[in-house]
């Protein structure tokens, strides 16, 4: 195992383990990508996504890629959600101009029957990336793994593709509930090996990326994807080499389960943009840490106003006290057309009024 370099900022870990920061920390949802020319320019020379996501030098420079233009408290391996159902040999490709597709999506009895755990080796790429990123970041700031949640793997795995409506999934879901619990028993297991492999190669925290669990019924949502996340988190490598390692688990459109998901053992909970933080932290108490929130629209707003709504977003949180933590994030993704300079006004805003507001002034 390779020796890594101390950690320089750890403001991002200690605002997950609800500990005292000098300031807020900051990290964007999809900070490494397409809304960065630099980015571009890399995936020209990668020749397509699947080429830039499996070669770990290209996968590494385009992680650090956002930390040279902005001072962000965290790194967030760059990958794809979709690394697993692709080693359980679905076929993952991509589709000009129309997201990712599977050329084999588990449609029939025969089909699920037949899903296996893949063999990690498969995702090898990934953790030599892991690695490499951890080293030459060389202890600016942490390195955050990640995977998809069970749910929204089996989501893309039975619809064969990205869905708004979902028919496939839920018809399966309500006529076969035995199959997709099939399902998602397995991806449970995967995803926990592949998030423990990583914390292996060298990741410093992970992520549970629910994108899709919001779609679901009240009811549904607990048992098919909260539930299998409750599992992921169980299985978890929770430290390593005597540090801990926080989780931290994030459901688009789940702001009505908060209480809930903050019950299932991880150290934080990521918000959408439609939550209100000033509820969710008397929701959460002391039991984990909150991340988000702002709106990812709003950095195509002037300078002056995205201070304005990044002064919303902390206030609405208030000041950290004892056994609290914040780490601000956009409430998604951020989007491709977003002016790097409004992030940096961002990121800028958020240190700046942090610390003020910590400071008393």
């Amino acid at each position: 195992m390779p020796q890594f370099a101390p950690l320089q900022n750890d403001t991002f870990l200690r605002a997950l383990l609800r500990q005292p920061t000098e300031h807020t920390p900051v990290w964007l949802m999809r900070q490494a990508g397409r809304y960065l020319p630099e980015y571009r320019a890399t995936r020209e020379r990668a020749g397509s996504f699947l080429g830039l996501a499996k070669n770990p030098d290209y996968a590494t420079e385009v992680t650090l890629q956002p930390l040279e233009r902005f001072p962000l408290d965290a790194a967030i391996l760059f990958s794809d959600i979709l690394t697993v159902p692709d080693a359980m040999g679905l076929g993952l490709y991509f589709a000009d101009g129309e997201g990712p597709k599977f050329e084999r999506p588990l449609r029939t009895e025969h089909d699920v029957k037949a899903l296996q755990v893949p063999d990690l080796a498969s995702l090898d790429y990934v953790f030599k990336a892991v690695t490499q990123i951890r080293t030459e970041l060389n202890g600016r700031v942490p390195l955050i793994g990640f995977s998809g949640s069970p749910w929204t793997l089996a989501c893309y795995m039975v619809e064969g593709s990205g869905s708004k409506e979902f028919h496939t999934i839920k018809k399966m879901l309500y006529n076969r509930p035995d199959l997709m619990h099939h399902i998602l028993a397995i991806n449970a297991t995967s995803v926990a090996q592949y998030l423990n492999a990583q914390i292996d190669a060298g990741a410093q925290a992970v992520m549970i990326f629910d994108s899709w669990g919001g779609a679901l019924a009240d009811g549904a949502y607990q048992e098919f994807s909260l539930a299998y996340m409750q599992q992921v988190v169980a299985q978890l490598k929770r430290d390593k080499d005597g540090v801990k390692i926080p989780a931290i688990v994030f459901t688009k459109g789940g702001g009505q389960w908060i209480e809930q998901i903050a019950d299932i053992g991880a150290d934080a909970v990521g918000l959408d943009w439609t939550v209100n933080l000033t509820r969710a932290r008397q929701l959460v108490g002391h039991k984990v840490g909150l991340q988000g929130n702002l709106d990812p629209a709003i950095l195509f707003a002037s300078p002056e106003q995205i201070r304005a709504e990044v002064a919303k977003v902390l206030n609405a949180f208030g000041a950290p006290s004892a056994g609290t933590g914040h780490v601000f994030n956009l409430g998604h993704g951020i989007s491709q057309f977003t002016p790097p300079e409004s992030v940096h006004a961002m990121v800028e805003a958020v240190h700046s009024m942090s610390r003020a507001m910590r400071s008393g002034q």
